[in-house]
């Protein structure tokens, strides 16, 4: 039986093209009464030092999301066709460690449904329970599978495609000096937002020094980019954030920093555009016409290296001492 799923094929053919540059590792398979089962891939890329820094690029957790999975295989696919001829790259693939998971939720992606074929959101599947209210249903929900935004029955395990990402964040980035990933979703507002931890709480991280000088150098490098950049519960709370649950996994360990970020792609603008998007499920959350889906892979390119060249140049940026209560108290005054 086909797959039907050309992400995935784009991918596998781009990994047995480079196989030499990389580590690849079937995490978990995603079974389906009606399809083949299919590979939940990482991919490493660059240093095998364990001290090294590390970035993480992950998409389609939301199988609806197709665009979130593009885009990191855009960037891979960038990396390692540069990577014969640019000797820049190659000397900082010497100091950095990149991680891939392009399409975390393959079932949910060829079912064209935000869930898994389990009928749960991976995105509100960690346990991690918001301090406040959240919105109804879209905060997560255990009702009934049939309704969007379901967790999951209280006290059952996560589901394999969540427990596949966090054990390869737990494996490849969390324990190294610094580390940083990216979450690649769509269908949020006319504008494009990075957002940082929590979604669980609007109290502050313990490391908002340390994104508010990441959004420092970014500025500098890249002044009229499209994005704004907010914590997560400036929007809204949910129950169950994935990101959450790891990024308060990484501040119980001493003498490291992990910075979890996710590009939320403004879709809205997409449909407002294009309004007969609204018509189609797939329209309302990927860009259709064909110059507009280029234009958004070629858009984020641009974040994803800035994030790389980021983590391997952590040393040069990360605030310390005063530098740091500065930071500190700038990003209260901007976010909270």
């Amino acid at each position: 039986m086909p797959r039907d799923l050309p992400e995935l094929d784009a991918l596998e053919r781009l990994l047995a093209q480079h196989a030499q540059h990389l580590h690849v590792q079937q995490v978990c398979h995603v079974a389906l009464p009606q399809a083949p089962a299919f590979p939940v891939y990482a991919i490493g890329l660059g240093s095998t030092d364990p001290g090294a820094p590390a970035a993480g690029f992950f998409g389609g957790v939301h199988g609806l999301e197709r665009i979130g999975a593009q885009v990191v295989i855009a960037f891979l696919q960038s990396v390692l066709h540069r990577l014969p001829w640019d000797s820049t790259l190659q000397h900082l693939l010497e100091r950095v460690r990149l991680v891939f998971m392009p399409i975390v939720n393959p079932g949910g992606m060829w079912a064209a449904t935000r869930a898994n074929p389990r009928g749960i959101d991976l995105m509100r599947n960690a346990p991690v329970d918001a301090r406040d209210r959240v919105p109804f249903l879209v905060g997560g929900q255990r009702l009934s599978s049939g309704l969007p935004w379901y967790r999951g029955r209280l006290g059952d395990p996560m589901e394999a495609e969540s427990q596949a990402l966090c054990s390869v964040v737990q494996t490849e980035l969390l324990g190294r000096p610094f580390s940083l990933a990216l979450d690649c979703h769509s269908g949020f507002g006319v504008t494009d937002r990075l957002w940082f931890p929590y979604a669980h709480t609007r109290e502050p991280m313990a490391h908002l020094a340390e994104v508010h000088a990441l959004q420092h150098i970014f500025l500098q490098a890249h002044s009229q980019h499209p994005y704004v950049i907010e914590p997560q519960s400036a929007q809204y709370l949910a129950h169950g954030d994935l990101w959450d649950h790891l990024y308060l996994q990484a501040c119980q360990q001493s003498g490291t920093v992990f910075l979890p970020l996710t590009l939320e792609m403004g879709s809205w603008l997409w449909i407002k555009k294009n309004p007969q998007q609204l018509f189609s499920r797939n329209g309302i959350f990927n860009p259709l016409i064909t110059h507009r889906h280029q234009r958004v892979l070629r858009r984020h390119l641009g974040l994803l290296d800035f994030l790389t060249r980021a983590a391997a140049s952590h040393s040069q940026w990360l605030p310390q001492g005063e530098a740091r209560q500065h930071h500190h108290r700038h990003a209260l005054d901007a976010w909270y």
